[in-house]
């Protein structure tokens, strides 16, 4: 039993979460990175470092597999060092897990860390697409001056329970106005269709 994550690689070979989340529509590079063995042939190794589970990987699991799984490699180095190593290649994050650290899932015990470092951008909620019981994904701009410019529609990271509550408010903030500068989309949006002031 692995631990890992499957990237999208673009054309550069970097790591891009948009390409993930669209692969259906297009064609890219996935490739199966793993960093973490937690059971070897029926022994357990949860409660072993890092470090060890680690080794295991890449002596005893590695080897047998090839191309697009690959092993995540360590990177020894300051935490000042990967920020702006980070930042130059315009990546999203780093996770750093303690080498003499278990695996312990479901718990944020502070033996692994995540951060993002990724510039951002405010975006607003100006909008959503209907579906049959709520909405299958909002529609988000940004301010430029007092124009809200439409950027996307996003329909990930919404749980069932989310999205009805969030479909409530939706519901009483309705106007008939569009909110948006730069609709309607008539060309084929990132989804396959345009998108409609309406």
């Amino acid at each position: 039993m692995v631990d890992g994550e499957i990237v999208a690689l673009d054309e550069s070979g970097r790591p891009s979460f948009n390409l993930l989340q669209n692969y259906a529509t297009r064609e890219y590079t996935l490739v199966f990175y793993l960093f973490d063995l937690l059971i070897l042939a029926g022994i357990e190794l949860r409660n072993e470092t890092l470090e060890t589970r680690r080794t295991f990987l890449r002596t005893r699991v590695m080897p047998r597999l090839a191309e697009p799984i690959r092993f995540s490699e360590t990177i020894q180095a300051t935490a000042a060092e990967l920020i702006r190593a980070i930042r130059e290649q315009g990546l999203e994050g780093v996770i750093a897990k303690r080498l003499d650290g278990t695996y312990q899932p479901g718990k944020r015990s502070g033996a692994w860390v995540k951060m993002r470092v990724n510039r951002g951008q405010e975006l607003v909620i100006g909008g959503y697409v209907p579906a049959s019981n709520n909405f299958d994904s909002i529609v988000v701009g940004y301010y430029e001056g007092q124009q809200l410019i439409y950027v996307a529609r996003i329909r990930n990271g919404f749980t069932p329970a989310s999205r009805a509550t969030l479909f409530k408010h939706f519901r009483r903030l309705e106007r008939q106005a569009c909110p948006f500068q730069n609709l309607p989309e008539t060309g084929k949006g990132r989804w396959g269709e345009g998108l409609s002031a309406p």
